[in-house]
């Protein structure tokens, strides 16, 4: 059966350090401190694999996002889009 699976399925999820993560970093923001503000079920797992590039559904993504913008608007600051975090859509 011939599909579009690479030969290391592990290396696919692997998307390299992302945007967030330099944003976070810029803003003094911890993933605890993400965590803590989420109103969703965000963890410090997933603020950890999204830092460090592993792939995340798009529903993981957007609960970063959320949190994100959560303490951007705390700070006075404009909101950010999906795009501006992850270089992949998940």
């Amino acid at each position: 059966m011939e599909g579009k699976s690479p030969a290391n399925p592990q290396e696919s999820r692997q998307k390299g350090v992302q945007p967030v993560d330099a944003i976070l970093s810029d803003d003094g923001i911890e993933n605890h401190t993400l965590v803590e503000v989420s109103t969703e079920h965000l963890t410090h797992k997933m603020v950890q694999k999204a830092r460090k590039g592993r792939q995340l559904t798009r529903n993981v993504q957007n609960k970063v996002l959320n949190a994100l913008n959560a303490i951007r608007q705390q700070r006075d600051l404009e909101p950010l889009r999906l795009p501006d975090l992850f270089n992949y859509k998940g």
